[in-house]
């Protein structure tokens, strides 16, 4: 049996990063060998999926276990996928190469190849692989089978799709610069059972009518088992039309849909969390939703010291995604992983999605190299043994979200001590700073009249809170100060006002005191 841990699967996934560019490939007749045909379509996956969850769930084994364990990150490194041996689909404009298995990789997928309505699996051979005389891979039976694979440009220079890992997938977007993930389904994420990872057992990829390519994926787990297709259209922006079936073996207390996975670090919000020597890091900023009721909501992330779960009721979400809003380049300082770079990935849901909730969880970190955000929707009934779960909607990676808000944006948020400039601090005080931009506050004049920062928290007491506009460019900042007792957290809510009128997104924060603490900002 092979028990996954939530780091064995993002160290799984971060190790994509690690791999080059291949080199362009010659116009070497194909090696690549196939089984017969057999009949395809997404409903009969569906079926197979549904008829899958009606069965027990066994426990797949790790087949020479000891081999792959040696295949570390420089024996992987090592190995290359032959350029000839690409699989070309819709006539070249997706080229398709596979990843080897290894140490972090231990579980083979099935590769088929769509034509019309039957597919044909592709025949693992190690050949298809360049690898050293003393590589262990080696000494890997002859039908090991892949890991993954990355979909690359028609030049076949830079690849801009990858799955490799459970139910994971990842774009670079529309920058080039992989950065966050999403996956098919999340279990039980941040609760007090260990979390579960169903993973993409079966692959058929076909050409696109309208797009670049499609997967259709098979997904297997203890607890569930589901049909997932992505049609996708790399034009700029990556855009993913997505159809999600999932089957219930058993009852399962929090089944995350259509689930983001991101990190932050730390940011501009608190000076005092750096550790490092560049300004930011971070490959999301926050989570922005628009709400059924066409509520903007943009909550900035956090490191915690804990385990927070924070969530968002809403009925019919017009859509939320974890965004990296900051695109300055002087603000992160990194020219080797381009933090500013980093995609957005926007969900937006097909048809009504009902009650529930978007919710994120945050996980503690001390580097940047495990992914600590998570988000996703949770319908408001409970999944029972037997239930099947049917959801469609976009997915876009991207440097903006795709449906821009005409209200002003939230583009910084600081912490600091509290008090006025050139008298004493008090103690206990934390003083918010919000800069807002855009939409009817960019054009607002420099002395506007009738400006009103609307505040509210959840506990603890507000003060001095203004709001005026900043001398530089075309911002608006709201400033208030908060004495709070205890460490529980405090949420916290603002937006814009003229003369009543709403001028901005909703800024909702969660203050956390014990990760936070007034003091840390020192006295006067």
């Amino acid at each position: 049996m092979f028990d996954l841990t939530r780091r064995d699967i993002l160290t799984q996934f971060a190790a994509l990063a690690l791999f080059p560019s291949l080199a362009r490939a010659s116009d070497t007749k194909s090696p690549l060998q196939f089984d017969p045909p057999e009949p395809f379509s997404f409903d009969l996956l569906v079926e197979r999926a549904r008829e899958m969850a009606s069965r027990p769930y066994h426990p797949e084994t790790v087949r020479n276990g000891d081999v792959l364990q040696r295949i570390d990150f420089d024996e992987h490194w090592k190995i290359k996928y032959r350029p000839e041996a690409t699989l070309e689909i819709a006539d070249g404009k997706a080229p398709v190469r596979f990843f080897h298995l290894g140490r972090y990789f231990q579980l083979p997928v099935n590769i088929h190849v769509v034509g019309g309505d039957t597919s044909q699996r592709l025949i693992y051979d190690p050949s298809l692989f360049c690898m050293p005389d003393d590589s262990p891979a080696r000494e890997l039976p002859h039908d090991i089978g892949f890991a993954g694979f990355r979909v690359l440009d028609p030049g076949k220079e830079t690849d801009w799709l990858a799955i490799l890992g459970a139910a994971y997938f990842r774009s670079s977007g529309q920058s080039g610069q992989y950065g966050l993930s999403a996956r098919a389904v999340a279990l039980d994420t941040a609760m007090p059972t260990a979390e579960e990872f169903p993973r993409f057992t079966d692959f058929y990829l076909a050409p696109s009518e309208h797009g670049t390519i499609v997967i259709n994926c098979l997904i297997n787990g203890p607890r569930i088992a589901g049909a997932f297709r992505m049609d996708c259209k790399k034009d700029g922006p990556v855009v993913m039309d997505i159809s999600a079936r999932f089957f219930a073996r058993q009852d399962i207390p929090r089944v995350g849909l259509a689930p983001l996975t991101s990190m932050f670090w730390y940011s501009e919000t608190d000076p005092s969390r750096r550790k490092d020597w560049r300004p930011e890091i971070h490959d999301s900023d926050g989570l922005a939703i628009w709400s059924g009721n066409g509520e903007r909501l943009w909550r900035p992330l956090n490191d915690p010291h804990r385990v927070m779960t924070s969530s968002f009721m809403d009925t019919s979400p017009k859509g939320f995604g974890l965004l990296q809003r900051d695109r300055n380049f002087e603000n992160y300082q990194d020219d080797g992983v381009f933090y500013d770079k980093r995609s957005s990935v926007w969900i937006e849901p097909k048809g009504d999605w009902g009650k529930g909730a978007v919710q994120l969880v945050e996980i503690p970190t001390d580097d940047e190299t495990s992914d600590n955000i998570v988000a996703y929707w949770v319908a408001e009934k409970p999944v029972k043994a037997g239930d099947e779960l049917a959801l469609d909607y976009l997915l876009t990676w991207s440097d903006e979200e795709p449906h821009l808000s005409t209200m002003g944006r939230v583009v910084a948020t600081r912490l600091g001590r509290g008090g006025r400039p050139g008298q004493e601090h008090p103690e206990g005080f934390v003083k918010f700073v919000v800069d807002f931009d855009g939409g009817p506050v960019a054009e607002l004049p420099r002395f506007a009249e009738g400006i009103k920062a609307v505040v509210t928290a959840s506990r603890g007491k507000l003060t001095d809170i203004s709001c005026y506009s900043v001398k530089v460019g075309t911002a608006w900042r709201a400033m208030f100060d908060l004495t709070v007792e205890g460490t529980e957290p405090v949420e916290m809510r603002l937006y814009m006002t003229q003369d009543g009128k709403t001028l901005t997104e909703t800024w909702a924060y969660q203050y956390l005191p014990e990760s936070a603490p007034a003091d840390k900002f020192g006295k006067g």
